[in-house]
């Protein structure tokens, strides 16, 4: 089973936005990322990937990790801001719906980090929707909800300040472009697959030609 088919989305991705943000340079020592009051450790980053890998059987990258963490901090400060309310059931109901596959939910269940991590990426969809001026995970306009929310939320970023370790990448488009980096860094997992795709579809035309 695929990572989108074990960690699914509400709706189309809904729990797994990546959300618009202003970017600048300059992160602390030991931080993979600041999001405006909250700090994202290099060793925070490393656990959390590691666990949710193990929680979902598959790798789980850092870099779509760290995709998640910027994300889930961000929607949290917005929601202070609104004062958006989000129960400990909503959370829990929006969890089963981000990670369909029950064994895999068992498994997030099982450890603290892990579980903490679940329930701020489904804390962050239901915010999300209520952004938008839906009620919740429930609402039968959910996903134009969602898609509401996330043009509230790229709005409201532009007074966040976040910003990305260059090791990392460069917080682009609502997404850490693993490309725009230092010279130590890799090419992100997601961009060679993109990329190694790109150029078979381009041999295969050839050969066709």
């Amino acid at each position: 089973m695929s990572r989108g088919r074990k960690l699914g989305a509400l709706g189309a991705a809904a729990a797994m936005v990546l959300l618009a943000g202003g970017c600048a340079a300059g992160t602390h020592p030991g931080a993979a990322a600041v999001v405006g009051k909250t700090e994202i450790t290099v060793g925070d980053l490393d656990k959390t990937s590691r666990a949710v890998t193990t929680a979902l059987g598959q790798d789980f990258t850092t870099s779509i990790t760290l995709n998640e963490l910027v994300n889930n901090a961000l929607v949290e400060q917005i929601r202070e801001q609104r004062s958006i309310p989000v129960s400990a059931a909503e959370t829990a109901e929006a969890a089963k719906l981000v990670v369909r596959d029950e064994a895999a939910y068992q498994r997030f269940q099982g450890s603290e980090l892990t579980r903490d991590f679940l329930n701020q990426v489904a804390s962050a969809a239901v915010t999300t929707i209520k952004l938008g001026g839906g009620t919740g995970v429930n609402d039968p306009q959910a996903q134009q909800k969602q898609q509401d929310g996330m043009a509230v939320i790229k709005e409201a970023s532009k007074d966040i300040k976040i910003t990305v370790s260059p090791r990392f990448g460069q917080w682009t488009d609502g997404a850490i472009d693993g490309k725009i980096s230092g010279s130590l860094s890799l090419e992100s997992d997601q961009a060679k697959a993109k990329r190694e795709a790109a150029e078979a579809q381009q041999q295969q035309q050839q050969g066709q030609g």
